[in-house]
């Protein structure tokens, strides 16, 4: 059974897409390029270059490629360019999921799973917060999502379609295996950010924000590997091959590390000493959100195999060292 992997060449699409090849899935990436690597996607999966949002081209797809199950990843991710560009955001995340949505219904598809975030949340009223949390996102990225999570709801009450939303956390990390890892040179990950900074290959880093209510007063949050979470996915469509009813799921490690923590281990694990700027607040940022998982644990069967925040470090700094490896060669 063919599945297809939206955004397949971007950083969490491409774990997803060894993950399923991994074992023995036919799998097809269609992503336009915009954020991901052509060089992301392994031999083994049939690559289209392309938007989620173009009817014919998707149609095409699902039609000829006898697609059973669709794994949505393909979306603009960076909160504060949410709020400097909500149209963009409404139209990449919101409208063009929409689109992909009536191709599968049209097509058949019968299980969907979708990457949702915890900016879904907004600031929530306690932590960890668990899925019936009120939803009151405070950017527009984590409306764009929420939109898309009410489209779905909406769609599989009318129609035979089941889904599995993902609700990410922070995601970290790279492939165990050094396959594949965040490769966007200018990425706005935390950790990546912190990495690039102890290897020089940034002056230094910002932290945005030391007043907020929390024990340091930068922001917390729940970082979960980046394999972690393509398994979350590998259960999520166990679940609905097996029938399962449509499901919402927060995807975190129940455990949330400040941002003046994650800089201070990163400059633990590295062994580097790196300038640190204090700046404002962001906006659109949260001050604390980490994940109660107990749902994916409970109903999904999911069980954490990489939470360790030194041992992501490790993986993320291994994995720039691959990238300037591969810029040398070249």
């Amino acid at each position: 059974m063919t599945i297809l992997v939206t955004g397949g060449a971007g950083y969490i699409g491409s774990h997803m897409v060894l993950e399923l090849l991994d074992v023995g899935e036919q799998v097809v990436v269609l992503d336009n390029l915009s954020t991901g690597f052509a060089a992301a996607v392994p031999q083994l999966a049939k690559f289209i270059v392309g938007d989620v949002g173009g009817a014919d081209l998707v149609g095409g797809i699902l039609a000829n490629e006898k697609i059973k199950a669709i794994m949505h990843f393909a979306a603009k991710t960076v909160v504060p360019e949410s709020v400097s560009d909500p149209l963009g955001y409404y139209l990449n995340n919101t409208a063009e999921a929409r689109t992909l949505l009536e191709c599968a219904v049209e097509a058949g598809v019968k299980n969907f799973i979708f990457s949702s975030t915890a900016a879904v949340y907004g600031d929530p009223e306690q932590n960890p917060v668990t899925e019936d949390e009120m939803l009151k996102p405070v950017s527009p990225y984590g409306r764009s999502k929420l939109m898309v999570e009410w489209m779905l709801a909406d769609t599989a009450e009318a129609h035979d379609l089941r889904y599995v939303v993902l609700r990410y956390f922070n995601v970290a990390g790279a492939d165990p295996g050094g396959r594949s890892g965040q490769s966007t040179a200018n990425a706005t990950h935390l950790i990546k950010v912190a990495v690039q900074a102890a290897l020089g290959h940034r002056a230094g880093m910002e932290v945005f924000g030391t007043d907020y209510p929390t024990p340091d007063g930068s922001c917390v949050r729940d970082n979960i590997q980046v394999t972690d979470l393509a398994h979350a996915h590998m259960d999520a469509l166990h679940h609905l091959r097996a029938g399962g009813n449509s499901l919402t799921c927060n995807c975190g490690y129940e455990s949330g590390y400040s941002v003046l923590e994650v800089v201070e281990m990163v400059k633990k694990v590295s062994g580097v000493e790196f300038p640190v700027k204090i700046s404002g607040r962001r906006p659109g940022d949260s001050a604390a959100v980490i994940a109660a998982n107990g749902r994916l644990k409970s109903v999904l069967g999911w069980t954490p195999n990489q939470d360790d925040l030194g041992e992501i470090i490790r993986q993320v700094l291994e994995w720039e060292h691959h990238l300037e490896k591969s810029l040398g060669d070249k």
